[in-house]
């Protein structure tokens, strides 16, 4: 088991081009979690923050949206 605040990079394609992301294990436990609500992939979910990232390093891009989300749903409890 990977403890949950250490960085772990994978490698994805992003709109045809070859990218590594850097995230903590539980970064990226959450964004597969995250895709599996929505029934798509991680690479997807990367893509679509990607796209509407503007200026913002991709891995802070990911952690901030990831935070958004997961405190929406919070917040509907």
């Amino acid at each position: 088991m990977t403890a949950p605040g250490q960085i772990r990079k994978h490698s994805l394609v992003i709109a045809g081009h070859n990218t590594s992301v850097s995230l903590e294990s539980a970064f990226w436990d959450a964004l597969r979690e995250w895709a599996q609500e929505r029934g798509t992939s991680v690479a997807a979910l990367v893509a679509e923050v990607d796209a509407t990232r503007g200026e913002a390093n991709l891995s802070s891009a990911l952690r901030v949206r990831l935070l958004d989300h997961y405190r929406g749903k919070a917040s509907s409890l």
